[in-house]
């Protein structure tokens, strides 16, 4: 019989459950660019599990020449009576309808809803081998629940491919993808029932994901690692594609977090129903190099587990509930390796949301505080970690440079002579905020371990340790962060401050009694009081005996006095 020259009807036919009455399953047929070697033969000669049990057409399943339907192309079944669920999500920027053209076509077959051998041109239903009928079970089932499958049928110029950042316009579509002649995405853009040269149907190669950036254009996407690692996987199981025939970050593209059909995360198309497995698959040291899961499991970690898929592209910044998923602070189109002087962007970090200095969300950071204030600034649920004279826990203030003092973060501190200061670092040095907060075997800390703040042993997620209990020794270890970048021999040697040496040594006293390490705001503090980083921890120093207040005096350079009482011995305007 001659094959009718019908190409733009899909039909999804994946490897399916065999029935345990039918023994063995066949090997997955090969590759092959004719329907007659494919698993949409369902014809006695066909090589997939579905077949029939006598009869030799090929072509008669889908199409007749006579008695066919009045449906384009000669379509010889009927149309599922189904209704369907269909794709949402917050980011989805089309209007969603029942499936309709081509894609309804296809669910004849794959809803299963209806035989496999009903057609139209015949009284009788072709019997099909083991009376294994209906496509009812297996990958290629869809049932009528579309929510975990690729939106279709829905106008591509009216969602976000007519105007959307990260989608081309209808006009720049990459052949041979394509939408219908009513300019809908059906399943027909993707698959083409009659050539399994690219397996799973596909219209052309997926390598790289090229099918899939044919529509859509992520920001960045081209330069991100995401699209240029050549990594694979080491052998240590799970498997991160166990699905994919590609061997490589790169190669898999999209396919690294996405599953077109039976996503396990329906919104968006996930791999796991929780992000942060979708991106453990391969950051936890089998693909990536630096193992992310095991910093996630220690004392004090921005925890992805706290929460469940709570993050959300769309949410308000300044509203949204606390919570710490990977995409809160990485975008998976664009992030990439390297480094940056801070306060600039790092790699990791391009492209991503947050709030800016003002306090105003924006939609790409483009210093890399502005991340950090997206959940520790105005929206701020947290504790403060000590009982300070002057309390406050919206970072965001705390680091203005407008401050009578502040580390800097923002800008360059606000005291022009820090004698303590080692090499590399100047009075006009900007940090970043994981120059203190970072795992504890990052690189900034001397490791080989995950750069950046994803878990730590150190309260609060700190690179080192930073003992803030009174009555400390000090040692190089107590106040190891400190020493990162003060000269542990000038704190010592009383360089700045007459009196640090018989503070911490000679009275245990530490760093945090006096310091607050982030800053005091300039709409509480002062700055006569408040510079150096003078702000008391409560829980150490008292209001003194004499005066009953607890005040610090600045009265120039390095000097100073103190009105408060102290391990029980007050000091009432005592001079430094």
């Amino acid at each position: 019989m001659r094959l009718l020259p019908f190409t733009a009807l899909l039909v999804i036919l994946a490897p399916a459950a065999m029935p345990q009455d039918q023994g063995q399953a066949q090997p997955p047929p090969a590759q092959s660019s004719s329907i007659v070697d494919t698993k949409h033969n369902l014809s006695v000669s066909g090589p997939g599990p579905f077949k029939a049990s006598t009869e030799s057409q090929i072509c008669i399943f889908c199409h007749a020449p006579h008695r066919a339907r009045s449906t384009a192309p000669l379509w010889n079944r009927e149309d599922s009576r189904q209704t369907y669920l269909t794709y949402t999500s917050s980011t989805f920027g089309g209007t969603m309808t029942q499936p309709s053209g081509g894609s309804k076509l296809c669910l004849s077959c794959h809803d299963g809803s209806i035989a496999l051998g009903a057609v139209v041109s015949l009284s009788a239903d072709i019997e099909m081998q083991s009376g294994f009928t209906m496509l009812d079970t297996g990958p290629g089932f869809l049932g009528s629940n579309l929510m975990d499958d690729h939106p279709i049928s829905f106008d591509y110029s009216d969602s976000k491919g007519g105007m959307g950042l990260d989608y081309l316009p209808e006009s720049a579509i990459t052949p041979p993808v394509h939408v219908d002649s009513a300019g809908m995405v059906q399943c027909t853009s993707c698959h083409d029932a009659h050539s399994n040269l690219h397996g799973q149907f596909l219209i052309t190669s997926n390598s790289h994901s090229a099918l899939c950036l044919s529509c859509h254009s992520p920001t960045d996407w081209m330069s991100s690692s995401h699209s240029l690692s050549q990594a694979g996987w080491d052998g240590t199981l799970p498997d991160p594609w166990p699905n994919s025939d590609f061997d490589t970050v790169a190669e898999n593209a999209c396919g690294n977090c996405h599953k077109p059909h039976g996503a396990a995360k329906p919104e968006r198309l996930l791999l796991d129903a929780a992000d942060e497995d979708t991106c453990l698959a391969c950051h936890q040291g089998t693909v990536a190099s630096s193992n992310i899961g095991q910093d996630l499991y220690k004392a004090y970690t921005h925890s992805p587990f706290a929460t469940l898929s709570t993050h959300d592209p769309a949410e308000d910044p300044l509203s949204m509930p606390r919570h710490a998923e990977c995409q809160d602070c990485h975008d998976p189109h664009a992030v990439r390796s390297g480094s940056v002087p801070a306060p600039l962007v790092p790699g990791p970090l391009t492209n991503i949301s947050g709030i800016n200095g003002s306090g105003q969300p924006i939609d790409a950071i483009s210093f890399g505080y502005e991340l950090c204030y997206k959940c520790h600034s105005d929206n701020n649920a947290g504790n403060p970690l000590l009982p300070r004279q002057i309390l406050q826990t919206n970072v965001r203030l705390e680091f203005d440079v407008s401050n009578p003092s502040f580390h800097p973060i923002e800008g360059p501190g606000a005291n022009p002579d820090v004698p303590s200061l080692l090499q590399g670092w100047t009075e006009a040095s900007v940090i970043s905020c994981i120059d203190c907060h970072a795992s504890d075997n990052s690189p900034t800390f001397g490791g080989n371990g995950s750069e950046g703040p994803h878990g730590s042993i150190y309260q609060p997620l700190l690179g080192a340790n930073y003992d803030t209990t009174d009555g400390t020794p000090e040692s190089s270890f107590a106040y190891a962060l400190c020493y990162k970048c003060h000269s542990r021999s000038s704190i010592l040697g009383d360089d700045s401050f007459k009196e640090h040496s018989m503070h911490i040594e000679d009275e245990d006293v530490a760093c945090s009694a006096c310091h607050d390490p982030h800053g005091v705001s300039s709409s509480q503090g002062n700055s006569i009081n408040n510079t150096h980083l003078i702000n008391f921890d409560l829980s150490v120093v008292q209001p003194s005996d004499g005066l009953g207040i607890i005040e610090f005096v600045d009265e120039g350079y390095q000097r100073g006095n103190c009105t408060l009482k102290c391990h029980g011995e007050d000091h009432d305007q005592e001079d430094y």
